[in-house]
């Protein structure tokens, strides 16, 4: 195996583990809804479909960026496409800059030929190699849209990892400009500030994942790999570095309106996609949740995006809610 590979097998096995979670009290836990008693709506009829880049979707929930590159990568990556698939909800896949480098088969796109699927590469790979490597990411996939990853921290705490940032702005400018599909920048778990939305937001892009602190914590899984003593010194400190999700969507909402928010970091359950649609988000992304079942079985992962959306719904019926555009204006315990 490659470095790269060795990497993404690593990724995968340390994030099952509960220590590389977010070990702070989630700040989603501090936003309740006011009860509604007299919910005046049925269940059943409640409406939890919405549209994502112009395509409708089953449920504001998508499958977010996980893994690539690696034997394990194949069996998740074909168990979630599969599953996104059957229940019609998009699917970001993890980092393609392995399988490109070594001329890799992507098969995503025929285990699921009418989903919303995502691309993904990293800004800094875009900033050395050029737009090029964007739109063989896109290609690869048929993407509907490709995922620029954005994660100065993980990058630093990673042995041998990115840290000439300079020009990165200017290459996200470039696939804006001229990639013939949209462009979403996502953080993978610090969180974008609503200064970096509004730079983003000036660069043409129209969509980000603010990916905050609260989930996979991807600087502990990069120490846990490093093995240079003085590296793990020097990162122990920003371990828990950050910008929560839940207070950033308004924030962002408020800063950059017509920006179109993805919610992610920490999201655990349907309540949780609630808050993130009640916070300005107009879609939530989930990956770890998703890990242990993508590595069981198609159904698994079936199994897991039903329980997801009957929990979206149940907290739309306790606060009255009978579609999504309701649920945005939900009132809030103050």
């Amino acid at each position: 195996m490659t470095d790269i590979t060795d990497r993404k097998a690593d990724h995968i096995n340390l994030a099952l583990q509960s220590e590389h979670q977010s070990q702070a009290i989630s700040t989603f836990d501090s936003i309740r809804f006011e009860h509604n008693a007299l919910p005046e709506v049925a269940l059943n009829d409640i409406d939890i479909s919405t549209q994502f880049l112009n395509q409708n979707i089953s449920a504001p929930i998508m499958i977010g960026a996980m893994t690539g590159g690696c034997d394990k990568g194949d069996i998740i990556n074909r168990h979630l496409a599969e599953a996104a698939e059957a229940c019609n909800i998009p699917m970001a896949v993890g980092s393609q800059r392995a399988a490109l480098e070594h001329n890799q088969t992507q098969a995503i796109r025929q285990h699921a030929p009418n989903t919303v699927i995502l691309g993904n590469i990293g800004a800094t790979q875009i900033q050395q190699q050029g737009i090029d490597l964007a739109q063989r990411a896109v290609e690869a996939i048929s993407a509907n849209a490709l995922v620029i990853h954005i994660n100065p921290l993980q990058e630093l705490v990673q042995q041998g990892g990115d840290r000439d940032w300079k020009q990165v702005l200017e290459a996200i400018y470039q696939c804006a400009d001229k990639l013939t599909v949209p462009i979403i920048v996502k953080e993978v778990g610090a969180g974008i500030s609503p200064r970096n939305a509004q730079k983003l937001q000036q660069a043409g892009i129209k969509w980000i994942e603010v990916a905050g602190r609260g989930g996979t914590n991807w600087a502990s899984i990069e120490l846990a790999r490093n093995q240079l003593s003085q590296e793990k010194s020097i990162a122990a400190p920003f371990i828990d570095w950050g910008m929560d999700t839940a207070p950033l969507l308004p924030a962002i909402n408020k800063a950059c309106p017509k920006l179109n928010l993805i919610g992610s970091g920490g999201v655990r359950h349907g309540l949780d996609v609630a808050r993130c649609i009640r916070l300005g988000a107009s879609i939530s992304a989930l990956a770890q949740p998703f890990l242990a079942p993508s590595l069981e079985s198609t159904e698994a992962v079936i199994e897991k995006i039903t329980v997801l959306r009957e929990q979206l719904r149940w907290a739309m019926f306790l606060t009255g809610s009978a579609n999504l555009e309701t649920l945005q204006k939900a009132p809030l315990q103050t």
